[in-house]
């Protein structure tokens, strides 16, 4: 029995078939995230992108805690918890290559590079952004401000053999896995530094990364692999920092972009740090063929605003009460953030007041890092059974969750923690949604999180 056909491709497709369709990648291993974009997608047949980078999960379990196995059997568990069919979630795995390993020499992070991809493809990532444009300890000092392309493809293309060689020891009706090819500038997770402006990628080294890269895995033996090389990364001009981003813009450079694409039946762009752009921007990103939208530190920063305005909450309503220990998640976090700068110290700059309003406040939403820690869940938790036990009113709904609010007055919203937290994070996810789905039809309409209805 051949594998199964990777349902991606089908977004491929309609692509060029002149349809402005795509598809929103969940970038995220925060519990409520994923249980939100669940709940929103179960009346959605289609599939639900869920990827995870290298430095958040890998063999050795990147700062989550996490191998790639023990992520799939934590979106399954919350697959199952949420009644939501696992076999329509799709797990990718994001920056697979040497870079939480840049320190050593370079053969010792491929290979280790190499062993997190055995194991994503194992665990069933079936997306593998190939990612190998970072350079090593004992790469020239010539390459410290990034490697030759020619070293770089061929070591994507290691990867990519490493992968279709696992691939090929499992069950044959297993679904395929798609690649996705190249790299965004500054690196994931937002600028580390305040910057001016966002240049698009010129359309000349697009080409010679698509070429070079097509070229590797021809001269690697992965011909048959090249047929399901789905997308490649270029910077469209979008990017967010600490209090600052900048918006897609069409521009004679983004033209030049969607035009080469074209030339390509088999790919589209995969655009990185698309948090926070407007819904018009994120439309004309899917309408300019950035089919596959990456999305995680706006989430995560919707659930922040729900847990900072649930904590408001808490205290106007519940302080008086001599029964009730308040939560004090705030304090928590800051406690845990001083005791673990590493998390947050590069990216935040400026004085003591600045770096401490962007510790709590900043776009790029290091406090992401934190919600795992004992205190902070324990403080979590706490502000969770205490508006479960003492629902908020209304007044105090409207002040701090207006949005929730009035969906918990017209009857399609429960007043509960989780629901209002759901609900929060829906608000980013319907952005998505609305951006992804061809003829981008009302808000009210049927939708999901893929543009399929």
């Amino acid at each position: 029995m051949a594998a199964m056909e990777n349902p991606l491709r089908q977004v491929v497709a309609e692509q060029k078939q002149g349809r402005a369709v795509g598809v929103c990648s969940i970038c995220s291993a925060n519990r409520f995230v994923l249980e939100a974009a669940m709940a929103l997608g179960k009346t959605d047949p289609a599939e639900l992108l869920i990827e995870a980078t290298s430095n958040q999960v890998n063999q050795f379990g990147g700062y989550t805690g996490m191998t790639p196995q023990n992520f799939a059997d934590f979106v399954e568990a919350t697959a199952h918890r949420m009644e939501f069919p696992y076999a329509r979630v799709m797990l990718g795995g994001d920056h697979l290559g040497p870079n939480p390993w840049q320190h050593e020499r370079a053969a010792v992070a491929m290979a280790k590079a190499c062993e997190l991809a055995r194991d994503c493809i194992r665990a069933g990532f079936r997306k593998i952004h190939l990612d190998t444009s970072m350079p090593c300890a004992d790469d020239p000092p010539e390459a410290q401000g990034g490697l030759p392309m020619t070293l770089a493809v061929a070591r994507a293309a290691q990867l990519a053999k490493v992968c279709e060689a696992t691939f090929a020891e499992l069950p044959p009706n297993a679904i395929a896995p798609v690649y996705v090819i190249g790299t965004e500038v500054p690196p994931p997770g937002g600028a580390q530094e305040k910057f001016a402006h966002a240049t698009p990628t010129e359309v000349q080294h697009a080409r010679q990364s698509i070429e070079a890269t097509r070229q590797a895995f021809f001269t690697t033996g992965l011909a048959a692999a090249w047929q399901r090389v789905i997308a490649v990364v270029v910077q469209p001009g979008v990017e967010f920092g600490e209090l600052a981003l900048m918006p897609y813009q069409r521009s004679p450079e983004t033209a030049a972009l969607k035009e080469l694409i074209e030339h390509y039946p088999t790919l589209v762009f995969e655009a990185h740090s698309t948090d926070y752009q407007s819904r018009p921007a994120l439309r004309h990103l899917v309408e300019d063929h950035f089919a596959i939208l990456k999305v995680g530190p706006w989430l995560t920063l919707a659930f922040r605003e729900a847990i900072f305005a649930l904590e408001h909450i808490e205290q106007e309503w519940l302080a008086g009460r001599k029964s009730v220990q308040l939560s004090q998640v705030r304090a928590a976090l800051e406690r845990a953030m001083l005791a673990k700068p590493q998390y947050w110290q590069r990216h935040y700059h400026g004085d003591e007041n600045e770096i401490a309003f962007a510790r709590r406040f900043s776009y790029s939403d290091r406090i992401r890092y934190y919600w795992n820690e004992p205190e902070v869940a324990a403080a979590l938790h706490v502000l969770l059974a205490n508006l479960s036990e003492y629902p908020a009113p209304a007044t105090l709904l409207s002040q701090y969750l207006p949005v929730q609010a009035q969906a918990v007055r017209e009857g399609g919203l429960g007043n509960t923690p989780a629901d209002l937290i759901y609900h929060k994070i829906q608000e980013v996810l319907e952005v998505y949604a609305e951006a992804t789905r061809p003829g981008n039809r009302s808000r009210n309409g049927a939708h999901g999180l893929n543009g399929k209805t």
